[in-house]
């Protein structure tokens, strides 16, 4: 097969693995968009993971230390007490010089901003909106008159239940390629989920625990 088939083949085949964003439901609105922040108190957020994907699993126990606006570092440890790594999320830059255990754990900065109840999507055109119930879901990109199930090209699809943003999709080309979910749980605490459709990558943190703090080291920003 000539370089150039092969190379649409193995992408359309890529692309299939992912499945089709389905249509925007509910009525239309208008209603501006909510703005989702961090706390802008500093605190530390400590967790379990799960981590599986088609060749590799793993799990253990990390936290996150969260300084407002737009700052966070997650570090990762392994079950049973063994080394892990550490990220540092920097406004939309995602930094993972702790190893590829963490690069291959984690969503990029959009995403990874959602799993911490951030809305920091990159500036689109278009934007369609429905309200469904108690539900509001929004599709941001280059719609041209439609939503992202029939848009070419990158799009994003947020879903806000209530007053809390609960699932953020990014979709190319009508697919959805991955996407991170909050849920809250009957304890209180908020469970996440990630997953890479096309990549068959899945992970799940569980928060376990939250503690406000006076501030944090500047050496823990570095990226080296």
């Amino acid at each position: 097969m000539h370089a150039a088939t092969l190379g649409v083949a193995l992408v359309l085949g890529l692309a299939a693995c992912a499945p089709k964003a389905r249509p925007l439901t509910g009525a239309p609105t208008r209603a501006a968009l909510p703005t989702f922040a961090v706390d802008p108190r500093p605190h530390v957020l400590e967790f379990t993971w799960e981590y599986k994907d088609e060749t590799f699993e793993a799990a253990g126990e990390g936290a996150v230390r969260v300084q407002g606006p737009d700052r966070a570092r997650l570090d990762f440890f392994l079950r049973n007490g063994m080394a892990g790594g550490y990220a540092i999320l920097i406004g939309d830059t995602l930094s993972t010089p702790g190893g590829d255990l963490v690069k291959r754990l984690l969503p990029p900065a959009p995403l990874l901003w959602a799993s911490l109840g951030r809305l920091a999507l990159p500036a689109a055109p278009d934007t369609a909106a429905r309200m469904d119930g108690d539900t509001l879901r929004a599709d941001l990109g280059a719609l041209r008159g439609k939503d992202a199930s029939g848009a070419d090209g990158r799009a994003w699809r947020i879903a806000v239940v209530g007053n809390g943003l609960h699932r953020v999709e990014r979709i190319e080309n009508g697919k959805v390629m991955e996407w991170v979910e909050r849920r809250q749980e009957a304890n209180g605490r908020w469970r996440v989920h990630y997953v890479h459709e096309r990549g068959k990558r899945r992970l799940t943190i569980a928060l376990t625990d939250t503690r406000y703090v006076e501030g944090f080291d500047a050496a823990i920003w570095r990226r080296s």
